[in-house]
Formats: structure tokens, C-alpha cells, sequence
């Protein structure tokens, strides 16, 4: 090899080292010719032509043969309450109904407990808008979290004093709506209430609560917060929330209306006035009301030593157990069960059972089953303060039959008016407002001479007969509180007294002590299918009594909209 060939590029050596040697075939010019290790073979065609290396392409691009979709619409800028993109008006159909969504007409007369449940039962979105009916001077509005604290404050008064959770939130609402705030959702449990208000889908909501740790059964106070409430939702009464703070605090100062003697007293004679009912003479009266008083003592000296009102009733239910088990023993000529059955009336807790049973038909679950809860404990102390008198008794030899039928008709006259006898006295042990008290001792006197009618002449079961005065009780209930302006509570609470059942409870706690296990369970059942006659009766009648009302809406859809049945899902 020459020196010229050496100094060629290294390239041309390379090729034509793999150059046909001379006279070998076909002669390839090796010095003409390029190839590179990406050129593709002859004889293969190409798929498509290449593209060219000035066109540039990126990772995202689509594909060959695929169509490109068209372009999107310029967005334009929307509103918070504007229809979403993709929702025609042919889907309206799928969310509203065939007759639209109804316009709720708020009628002005009405009381503002039937207008706020009109508004509480509709969504938000379909609420119509507030008319406040507090202004003030500089036309701004109140701040948020006063009017919302103010709320709150009322409505721990009203669910102290036993009222139902849905007449909370229908107070609470109507506060708020009174001075304006609009998008407002009260939220009622057995010891917790909360309040959420929200101005508008754009701004942060404003949330308050606050805890109920004290109860107390003063329907005088109860009615003072009506009175409030109703105040605030008259467009023609200026409250300015300093006034309605003012109020507030009166009606918390206020003392109860009857002193503790009194209650003591009244205790008594409502133990006597249900012996009586049962068939007791002078001397059960007598004793009764003895044993009554005593208990009644008993447990306010317990509750002074900070005792939980469980223990209070356990205490409360030994001292007429105690006294009828006595006069059994030293023989007297009288009925010990007619004065253990009197002073059970004085301790069940029928208030409770009647709004526990109410928040559960109107849709507070949580609420029923906490006053159920509070109903059940209630009803063990008695059971327990009951039962070791009787074991007791029993072991002593006392002639006790718990198949010993009490008489209820010998005296219909006396018994009308121990039955008017009982619901006064149980007025007074609510701390009821005097101009109340004639009106519900009416009311008790017409539900014991309907259930005696049905019962006694009529022969119809108890438990029927239990309820029909019981929905008696509260359709006239409801109509007289919706004529003053007031809760209903004063007006029922008090006239189901005499329809309690004392004497099925002491029936059945006696066969248990005298180890009749199956009857004593089978009298208590009794006892409870009575109790919630009473409570399911009462709420019926209450809502008997919208009937008879005008109510906003009412001849609409959305004039109360219930719970749809779930058909078992």
C-alpha cells in the first residue's frame, strides 16, 4: 500500500475494503455511493411517504387517520346559579316534576309554628325569601353571630323544658328569619343545638352551637319564650335584638310560679285523686297521698345531695309501696294495691314518653330514641324502688294477688272528678300558667269520660279506648294553643294523667315478686302497649288538628312534605 492510500479518510478505506475484488461480477462504485445503517433495504416498499425532517411533531400530536374533533366553544364567563355545560332543558324533565316545582305561598295569618314547618320541610334552594320583620335603624342588618347566639339561646330554653324537636327548629328558624338572615339550618339533638347560616354559595357559612346540660319542667317559662318568638315574627312588634336579649334574661331570672310546698302538696293529692280512679275510698286518699308526699321529700333531698334523677325515682317510688305493704300487714280494711297504684302516678314519666314518641313520628330519630332512652331509665328506678318493697312484703307474708281486678265504674261521677282532680294537680307539678289550668282540668275530665264511655260501657279494649281520648286530648290541645299563640304542651301534658298506666305497672312488678315471671312481664307489656297508645294517640290528634287549621301551602305539594315510604329498601 502506497503512501497516498494511506493518507485517504478512514471512511473510504472502510469501504472499499468491502468492495467486489477486479473481474469479479459487477463492479459497485465505492466512491460515489453513501449508505447509512437506517436506509431501508431494496426491494422493501415504503407504508407511507416520510416525513420531512423540517417538519416538526411532538408526542401529543395525533396520529395519521385519526379525525381531529372539532373545536370547543369559547368559554364564556358563567354564574354560580347558571345551568352546568352538558344540561339541556331536555333533561329538566329527570329532576323536576311534571307539574314544576310548586310556589309556597306563606299565608300571613297563620301562627309562625305551621309557617316555619312549611319552610323548615323545603330545600334550601326552594325556601322563598325572608320578610324581615325586625328593622333597624341603620337598615345594615344585625350581625350575624348575635342573631345567631340569640337563637340558640332560645331554643335551649325550649328543649329544656320538653319541647318536641321539631317545634325547636321551627322557633329557631323563625328568629333568624325574622331579622332577615336567609339560609339558615337549625339542628336539634337531645343535648346539642347548632345553627349554620351561609349568605351565599360564595361565602364561608357561620356556624354556632350550644350544649344543654340542665332541664327543668316550668311551662310558665316555656310559654314567656312563645310569647318571645312570636313577638319577633309580628312585622308589627319592633324587638331590637338588645330588647330581645333583655327579655331573655327575664325570662331566665323569672322564678317558678308555685313555691316548693305547694308542689309537695300537689304531689300528694294527685297520688290520691288516681287512687280514687282505681277504687279507693277516703282512707286510700288518705294514705296515697301520705306515701306520695313522702317520696316527694325524699327526692328532693336527694337531689340536693347531687344524686342523678335515676336514684331520685327509685327513692320517690318506695315510701307509697312502703304504706300499702304496712296496711296489708296490720290488717286493715283497705286496698293496699289502690294506694301503691296512686303513688306510681305521681313518678311516670308521661311528659317524656309523649315527646319521645312525637320526635320519632315526625322524623328525629336521634332526639326519640335519647327521651326514650331517658323514659326507660326512669321507668327501671321505679321498677326497682317498687320491687324491693314488695319482695320484701312478700317475704313477710303480706296477702298480695296480683289477680285482683281494681274497680273503675262504681262511681263515674267521683272518678270525673278525680280525673279534673289529677290533671290540676299535675298543672301545678309542671309550673303551668294559672289562666291554663282551668282549661286543661277540663280537658283531663273529657279524656276520662271518653275512655270510660268506650272501655267500661262500651266494652272496647283499653288500649283502643286509651287512645282515642288520648287523640282527643291532643286535637283540642293543638286547636287551643293555635288560638293563643302558644305551645300545646300546658294544654296536653297535663290532661293525659289520668290515662296513665299505674295500675297495669304495679300488677305486673307484683307477679314478678311473687315470682310469676310470665304474668308480670305480660302486665308490664300491657303497661307499655298503654304508653304509647297515649303518646301515638296525642300526636295524632295533633295533626287532627291541621285539618282545621289554615296552613300555608296546604293545598300544594310542598304544604308539608313528609318522609316518602321506603318500601322496605
Amino acid at each position: 500500500m502506497t503512501d497516498a492510500e494511506d493518507r485517504r479518510p478512514q471512511s473510504e478505506r472502510a469501504r472499499s475494503m468491502y468492495a467486489h475484488p477486479a473481474g469479479g461480477g459487477t463492479a459497485v462504485d465505492t466512491e460515489s455511493s453513501t449508505t447509512s445503517e437506517f436506509t431501508l433495504p431494496e426491494g422493501l416498499a415504503m407504508g407511507r411517504p416520510a416525513v420531512p425532517e423540517s417538519e416538526t411533531t411532538s408526542e401529543f400530536a395525533l396520529p395519521n387517520g385519526l379525525d381531529t374533533p372539532p373545536a370547543p366553544a369559547p368559554e364564556t364567563e358563567g354564574s354560580a346559579f347558571s345551568l352546568p355545560s352538558g344540561f339541556g332543558l331536555e333533561t329538566l324533565h329527570a329532576f323536576t316534576p311534571a307539574t314544576g316545582l310548586p310556589a309556597v305561598d306563606l299565608v300571613k295569618d297563620a301562627p309562625w309554628q305551621d309557617r316555619m314547618r312549611t319552610v323548615l320541610r323545603l330545600p334550601v334552594a326552594e325556601r322563598p325569601a325572608p320578610e324581615s320583620a325586625q328593622r333597624t335603624a341603620d337598615e345594615t342588618g344585625p350581625a350575624v353571630p348575635r342573631v345567631l347566639d340569640l337563637t340558640l339561646r332560645i331554643g335551649e330554653l325550649l328543649l329544656a323544658g320538653g319541647e318536641g324537636a321539631e317545634d325547636v327548629e321551627a322557633a329557631m328558624l323563625s328568629v333568624c328569619r325574622s331579622y332577615g338572615l336567609d339560609r339558615c339550618e337549625p339542628n336539634v339533638t337531645f343535648t346539642l343545638l347548632s345553627i349554620s347560616h351561609q349568605p351565599s354559595l360564595v361565602d364561608d357559612p357561620v356556624t354556632a352551637s350550644r350544649t344543654v346540660r340542665r332541664r327543668g319542667t316550668d311551662y310558665t317559662r316555656l310559654a314567656a319564650v312563645f310569647q318571645l318568638v312570636d313577638d319577633l315574627a309580628d312585622p308589627e312588634t319592633v324587638v331590637s335584638l338588645e330588647e330581645a336579649y333583655r327579655r331573655l334574661a327575664e325570662i331566665r331570672r323569672n322564678r317558678h310560679p308555685y313555691p316548693g310546698w305547694a308542689l309537695t302538696l300537689a304531689n300528694g293529692l294527685l297520688a290520691g285523686a288516681a287512687s280514687v280512679l282505681v277504687g279507693g275510698g277516703p282512707l286510700v286518699f288518705l294514705c296515697a297521698a301520705l306515701g306520695a308526699m313522702l317520696g316527694d321529700r325524699l327526692a328532693w333531698l336527694c337531689a340536693g345531695r347531687g344524686l342523678p334523677e335515676f336514684y331520685q325515682f327509685t327513692v320517690a317510688a318506695t315510701p307509697p309501696a312502703a304504706i300499702g305493704i304496712a296496711l296489708t300487714l296490720a290488717n286493715v280494711d283497705v286496698r293496699a294495691s289502690a294506694v301503691i297504684t296512686g303513688g306510681l302516678f305521681a313518678l311516670l314519666p308521661g311528659r317524656a314518653l309523649v315527646a319521645g314518641v312525637q320526635d320519632g313520628l315526625t322524623g328525629f330519630y336521634i332526639t326519640a330514641a335519647a327521651r326514650l332512652l331517658e323514659v326507660m331509665y326512669f321507668f327501671t328506678g321505679i321498677v326497682i324502688g317498687v320491687l324491693v318493697v314488695l319482695y320484701f312484703g312478700v317475704k313477710f307474708g303480706a296477702p298480695l294477688n296480683p289477680d285482683t281486678a281494681l274497680g273503675t265504674s262504681q262511681q263515674p261521677v267521683v272518678q270525673i272528678l278525680a280525673s279534673m282532680l289529677l290533671s290540676l294537680t299535675f298543672a301545678v307539678l309542671l309550673q303551668q300558667e294559672r289562666s291554663t289550668v282551668l282549661m286543661v282540668t277540663l280537658n283531663g275530665g273529657v279524656a276520662w269520660s271518653v275512655y270510660g264511655a268506650m272501655h267500661t260501657v262500651g266494652g272496647i279494649s283499653p288500649v283502643a279506648s286509651t287512645a282515642a281520648a288520648a287523640g282527643l286530648v291532643g286535637l283540642f290541645g293543638q286547636l287551643l294553643s293555635r288560638y293563643r299563640f302558644a305551645s300545646a304542651l300546658p294544654y296536653t301534658t297535663a290532661a293525659i294523667g289520668p290515662l296513665l298506666p299505674g295500675s297495669a305497672t304495679y300488677f305486673g312488678l307484683l307477679a314478678i315478686a311473687q315470682n310469676e315471671v310470665d304474668k308480670g312481664l305480660l302486665s308490664l307489656a300491657r303497661a307499655v302497649s298503654l304508653a304509647m297508645a297515649i303518646a301515638i294517640g296525642v300526636n295524632l290528634g295533633s295533626e287532627i288538628s291541621r285539618l282545621f287549621l289554615r296552613l300555608p301551602g296546604a293545598g300544594s305539594a310542598a304544604g308539608r312534605r313528609a318522609a316518602k315510604r321506603t318500601r322496605g329498601f
